[in-house]
């Protein structure tokens, strides 16, 4: 059983809940790169992770991660055992959730309006393991059902989120997804170089 994966889903849902139902409460565990370099604040770098704008933006990211999330938990536990295989997956969240924040951290730490929160950083490193562990993992987009291989959907959402960084007017964080991602396809390189030259050779074949 999952139950890393099903205890993360259990308190993001938990906590994004008391979130909706007190502002402040959601304020202060937010990210603000402002309020992280000029007052201290540095639990937000990870606090953020586990609330959540609005039960759309809940249910998107946990639903996510809940896809992901179990498949990439057992093949890293059946793989390196259940203590340091669930390590391994921890260090995935937990580490993607904050380096997905260390571009946003540098684009906005002298600006005092910027706010963000959401797992979706940490949720984007864990579909990027999974896509660099398993590359024929077929995969889709839940409002456009056409199922690709992993290593065909990652480069393409890569180069979405990009475009979309780099010319969007959204308020989606595009540059944390980004962060997440590749902070995914590092870690599961540095653990296990074989799965990226599988994914490589799927690539070229």
């Amino acid at each position: 059983m999952p139950i890393i994966t099903y205890t993360i889903i259990a308190l993001t849902v938990l906590i994004s809940m008391q979130g909706f139902n007190s502002s402040d409460f959601s304020y202060k565990m937010s990210f603000s790169p402002y309020l992280a370099k000029h007052y201290n604040q540095k639990t937000r770098f990870f606090t953020h992770m586990f609330v959540h704008a609005d039960w759309g933006h809940l249910f998107f990211n946990m639903f996510s991660f809940y896809m992901f999330g179990r498949f990439i938990e057992l093949e890293l536990r059946a793989f390196y055992g259940d203590y340091l295989g669930g390590f391994h997956f921890l260090v995935l969240y937990l580490l993607g959730g904050l380096f997905s924040t260390l571009w946003p951290f540098i684009r906005n730490q002298d600006n005092d309006t910027y706010f963000s929160v959401g797992a979706s950083g940490a949720v984007s490193a864990i579909i990027f393991s999974t896509i660099i562990w398993y590359p024929q993992l077929e995969m889709g987009l839940i409002f456009l059902p056409i199922m690709v291989p992993g290593y065909i959907f990652g480069p393409l959402y890569l180069l979405f989120e990009f475009f979309a960084f780099r010319y969007g007017k959204s308020k989606i964080a595009h540059d944390a997804h980004i962060g997440g991602a590749l902070f995914g396809i590092v870690y599961i390189i540095i653990i296990n170089i074989d799965k990226a030259n599988n994914f490589v050779n799927q690539i070229l074949n």
